[in-house]
C-alpha cells in the first residue's frame, strides 16, 4: 500500500449498521481509491446461486476427494485433493462441489488461494466459500476473483488481527465488475485455453512415466499386499528392524524389477552427487524459502515462501541450485519430488539434494523417484507411523537402473514439454487475470488492445 497516512472521510461514508466500520486500517486511501474502481449497484451476490449443499445437511456415504486450502497454489490453474475414505472425514470436511465451482479460501485472503473445481463431486473444507455462478461464466468469474482489485477488497473486509480472515458474506458483499459479453467470451477462451495447457502438461508427465515404466518393465507393477509370508531370521538381523511392513514381498518385486534391468543398475549415490551446502543467515536478507509444503505434489511447481533471515526455521539448511533434484525425505510417498527451476532458492534440510554427474539425467531421475512403484517402495525405509520419515542414505543407497541415452532423451524431452505447457498455462492465467485489472482500472477498449499484444508475443515462437 501507498506511504498514506490519513484519509478524509464524510460521516456519512460510515453508514449506520452494526457491520459499519470505524478502524483507521478499514479506510486507508488505497482502499477507497480500490472500492471506487467498480460500481456497487452489482454485487457477487447478485450471480451466485446460493444452493449449495455440504455433507453436514447431504450426508455421502463414499469415498471422496477432499481439497483444502493448503492444497491450492496461489499462481495457476491446478489444485491438489487428497483421496478420504468413507467414515474418515476431516473435521474441515464440509461443501460438496460441482464442476465449475469457483471456491475462495476465507482465511488470509491476501495470498488468494481461488480454485476453479473441474469435477463434480470433490469435498471443500469449510474454509472456503463456494461460488456458484448463475447467469456469468464461472471462467470469467474465477479470473476476476484473481484480480488485484478482488483481493484489495477482500484485504479490507478482514475483521481480525492475528489471523486474518473474510466471512462469505463479505465475499459475496464484494461488487463485481461486470465486462460486456464479447469482453466476457475472451476470458472465457483464454483460460480454457490454459486448462488444456495444464490437461496436456499432465498427459506429457504421464507420457515420460510410461515411457519409463514400460523400459524396466514395471508399466502394469500394482501393489500386492500379502498378510502372511515367510523371512529369516538372519534378515532381521541385517536389516536390524523386525516390522512386518519393511518385509513385504511387493517391496522385493519392485527391487528386483531394477536390479534386472538389462544395462545394469548402481546406486544412486554413485550417479548423482549430493549437495549438502550451507549458508549464514543474514537477518535483514530477503530469502526464497523452499519447504516441503512448496511443492505442488500434482505438477512438481514450487512456490517459495519470502522470508527475512531472521524469520527462517532452522531447518533452511541448503542453498539450492538449478538443477537440483530435490526429494522429500518426510512422507515421501506423497510425491513432493521436482527440480529446482533456478538459482536463488534456501532449501529445507528435510529435502535431499541430488545433482547430476552425468551417467543419468535429472529428469530420469525425478520420473524415476516419482513413479507409483518407486513412490510405493519408499514406505520400505519410514521409521514412523504418524509421520513417517526416511533419510539420506535410504534415497542414496536406492538402486537405479542405467536406463539407456535413447530413454533418457525422450523422458527430458517429454518432461521438458510438460514443463513448458505448464508454463503457458501461467501465462495465459495472467494474461486473462491482468485484461480483467486493466479493463476495470482503465476500460476494456485497453484491456483488449493490450491483450491482444500480449497474446501475440505469447505465441511467437520462443514467446513461451
Amino acid at each position: 500500500m501507498s506511504r498514506a497516512r490519513y484519509s478524509i472521510i464524510s460521516y456519512s461514508e460510515l453508514g449506520v449498521n452494526p457491520d459499519s466500520r470505524i478502524d483507521g486500517e478499514y479506510w486507508h486511501p488505497d482502499f477507497i481509491k480500490n472500492s471506487r474502481l467498480v460500481s456497487p449497484n452489482q454485487l457477487l451476490k447478485d450471480f451466485i446461486d446460493p444452493d449449495t449443499a455440504n455433507i453436514k445437511s447431504s450426508p455421502i456415504n463414499r469415498d471422496f476427494e477432499y481439497l483444502e486450502i493448503s492444497k491450492i497454489p496461489l499462481d495457476n490453474l491446478t489444485y491438489e485433493t487428497t483421496p478420504v475414505a468413507a467414515g474418515a472425514e476431516p473435521d474441515r470436511a464440509h461443501h460438496i462441489l460441482e464442476k465449475g465451482d469457483v471456491v475462495v479460501s476465507t482465511v488470509r485472503p491476501n495470498r488468494n488461494a481461488v480454485a476453479l473445481i473441474e469435477r463434480d463431486g470433490i469435498i471443500g473444507s469449510s474454509g472456503l466459500a463456494v461460488l456458484r455462478a448463475k447467469g456469468i461464466e464461472p471462467e470469467y468469474l474465477f479470473a476476476f476473483c484473481k484480480t488485484n482489485y478482488f483481493i484489495q477488497c477482500l484485504v479490507r473486509a478482514n475483521k481480525a488481527t492475528m489471523y486474518p480472515a473474510v466471512a462469505a458474506k463479505d465475499i459475496l458483499d464484494t461488487p463485481l465488475f461486470l465486462a460486456s459479453k464479447p469482453f466476457r467470451e475472451r476470458i472465457v477462451e483464454i483460460i480454457g485455453n490454459a486448462l488444456s495447457s495444464v490437461s496436456e502438461s499432465k498427459e506429457m508427465y504421464a507420457a515420460a512415466q510410461t515411457t519409463l515404466l514400460s523400459e524396466l518393465n514395471l508399466a502394469d507393477w500394482q501393489p500386492r499386499e500379502q498378510s502372511t509370508f515367510v523371512r529369516n531370521f538372519a534378515d532381521l538381523a541385517q536389516a536390524g528392524r523386525m516390522d512386518s511392513d519393511y518385509f513385504q514381498p511387493k517391496y522385493a518385486a519392485i527391487e528386483a524389477a531394477l536390479k534386472s534391468y538389462r544395462n545394469g543398475h548402481i546406486a544412486i549415490r554413485e550417479a548423482f552427487a549430493q549437495n549438502e551446502s550451507a549458508f549464514d543467515v543474514i537477518p535483514d536478507d530477503l530469502y526464497h524459502y523452499v519447504e516441503i509444503g512448496s511443492v505442488n505434489v500434482a505438477n512438481g511447481e514450487i512456490t517459495p515462501l519470502e522470508l527475512l533471515g531472521k524469520n527462517l526455521p532452522t531447518n533452511a539448511k541448503r542453498v539450492l541450485k538449478a538443477g537440483d533434484v530435490i526429494v522429500s525425505k518426510v512422507r515421501t510417498y506423497r510425491g513432493a519430488i521436482t527440480i529446482v527451476p533456478q538459482d536463488g532458492y534456501v532449501g529445507s534440510g528435510a529435502f535431499c539434494v541430488l545433482q547430476e554427474k552425468g551417467l543419468i539425467n535429472k529428469e530420469t531421475l525425478q520420473v524415476f523417484l516419482n513413479s507409483k512403484p518407486l513412490l510405493a517402495w519408499s514406505l520400505k525405509p519410514n521409521r514412523g507411523t504418524e509421520y513417517p520419515v526416511i533419510v539420506d542414505d535410504d534415497i542414496l543407497d536406492l538402486p537405479i537402473p542405467i536406463i539407456t541415452p535413447q530413454t533418457q532423451a525422450e523422458i527430458q524431452a517429454q518432461v521438458a514439454e510438460s514443463s513448458a505447457l505448464r508454463r503457458q498455462s501461467r501465462q495465459l492465467l495472467d494474461l486473462a487475470k491482468g485484461a480483467v485489472e486493466l479493463a476495470i482500472e482503465q476500460d476494456e477498449t485497453a484491456a483488449l488492445a493490450w491483450l491482444e499484444r500480449e497474446m501475440g508475443e505469447l505465441l511467437t515462437p520462443g514467446g513461451c
